[in-house]
């Protein structure tokens, strides 16, 4: 295998979709996975058979989506992004259009459609993120009509609100709900159905219970079909990035270990000043060094992190939990290849599904 290299291991993504299958079976819930976080055609259609649909937030990432998806499975887009030239398409192939705000609403918006279920995407205004570039309900925030301006929901036939990032309760999504039932009441049974959006990332079961519970109330109450529409808590752990040692030398009293790779391919390393997790590194003592990536951006910084054995020239790491938008934002700043990417099966068997050259580069830029 050459490094860089993606690593999807197929077992852990079917495994994350599986964990809904009881409740999909036993209520009106359904499960949409958001592309955005990962787009690869070749895990979209292992995914297929397991999920209701896809969401999407542009027309390329919905023709994909209906190319994988077929006349099967529905498709939910929304976006601060429509476009005038591209929303006749845009309806044609997607059979949930959630309207991002009031003006979206009279411009887009036509009963006449009997193909497009149309909704309107909230800012419910309730944030429980203190960093801003994560928080949908920051303050000005470009995502979804205020809620203190939701006047009627007539003419609409669901709600799509999405409010948090990685999540590992639900107690956001449960606040959320309260306010949203407090400002909007008995509106809310004239709808067919409700998007809670993504962002959360069920770990523990008895977390995966509350969220059981409050699917439930939603379909009972007032008779709606719930969809959820995770991506990073779907394929975020089922993705590893491989890569080699290129180079060691020290540095004012520090060793530095330059990589194959570099923030670059992984852009939210930069973007959030998040270290990512490496397999082999240890906590506590240990071989110390600050781990590099190989463009000229001096900012391409891994973190320091301590080893077992000291890294040499050739030696090989793995940076674990990277498979939600790595690939996505990943570019060629310096010319630099991206990764090759594979797909693991349960036997631990490795497929080759793309290998990236000289020619993809130059075609980039043609």
């Amino acid at each position: 295998m050459n490094t860089p290299a993606y690593i999807f291991d197929v077992s852990k993504f079917t495994a994350r979709i599986e964990q809904f299958f009881d409740l999909r079976q036993k209520t009106r819930f359904k499960l949409l996975y958001s592309i955005k976080a990962l787009p690869i055609p070749s895990v979209l259609e292992l995914m297929r058979p397991h999920v209701d649909g896809f969401s999407v937030s542009s027309l390329f990432e919905a023709k994909l989506a209906r190319e994988v998806l077929g006349e099967e499975g529905s498709i939910h887009i929304t976006s601060p992004g429509l476009r005038t030239d591209e929303i006749a398409e845009i309806r044609e192939v997607c059979d949930y259009l959630s309207l991002n705000s009031l003006s979206q609403r009279a411009r887009f918006f036509d009963p006449m459609l009997s193909k497009t279920s149309f909704g309107v995407r909230i800012n419910p205004q309730l944030s429980f993120l203190d960093d801003d570039r994560y928080d949908p309900c920051r303050r000005f925030s470009k995502l979804g009509v205020p809620l203190e301006e939701i006047e009627t929901l007539d003419g609409m036939s669901g709600l799509h609100f999405h409010t948090m990032f990685a999540s590992g309760n639900v107690l956001p999504l449960k606040l959320t709900l309260e306010k949203i039932e407090s400002r909007l009441g008995d509106q809310l049974k004239q709808l067919d159905w409700i998007n809670i959006g993504g962002g959360y990332v069920f770990c523990d079961q008895s977390v995966f219970a509350e969220f059981e519970e409050i699917i439930r109330r939603l379909s009972d109450r007032y008779d709606l079909t719930v969809f959820f529409e995770p991506g990073r808590g779907i394929i975020g752990e089922a993705g590893e990035l491989v890569t080699e040692v290129i180079d060691r030398f020290e540095s004012e009293g520090k060793t530095i270990v330059v990589l194959d790779t570099t923030v670059i391919h992984h852009p939210e390393i930069f973007e959030y000043q998040k270290p990512p997790v490496i397999r082999e590194a240890v906590d506590g003592e240990g071989w110390s060094c600050l781990l590099v990536g190989c463009s000229c951006k001096s900012g391409d910084l891994f973190g320091e992190y301590q080893f077992e054995q000291p890294l040499m020239v050739g030696s090989r790491i793995s940076l674990t939990d990277v498979g939600a938008y790595s690939l996505v934002k990943a570019s060629r700043f310096n010319g630099i290849n991206l990764p090759s990417v594979y797909l693991r099966d349960a036997n631990g068997r490795l497929e080759l599904i793309k290998q990236y050259g000289y020619e993809d580069y130059t075609a980039h830029w043609d």
